[in-house]
């Protein structure tokens, strides 16, 4: 149960990467200058969700665990953060 919600959540993290990286794309914020970093940055998510499905599959699901664990619990705290800062009501401009 611990792995599908770890991976479910970097799915999560791993599809709004995508969405941004495709919405820069299309409004030409993404250019040749950081393209690299990108496709770095999307490289290591997809890296990731395969090689936690990969040690499961091969019979170490605690490693797999471990791969997800570091970008799940980041991801869980930003949105926690974002939330935060929504329900405090407080203005940041």
């Amino acid at each position: 149960m611990a792995f599908g919600v770890l991976w479910g959540i970097d799915a999560a993290a791993t599809g709004a990467l995508a969405y941004f990286f495709l919405a820069g794309v299309a409004d030409g914020s993404i250019s040749s200058s950081n393209i690299g970093l990108w496709s770095g940055i999307l490289a290591a998510c997809f890296v990731i969700l395969a090689g936690s499905v990969a040690f499961r599959k091969a019979g170490r699901p605690i490693l797999g665990n471990l791969v997800l664990a570091p970008v799940a619990i980041a991801a869980v705290l930003y949105i926690l953060l974002f939330g935060l800062l929504i329900a405090s009501g407080v203005r940041w401009n």
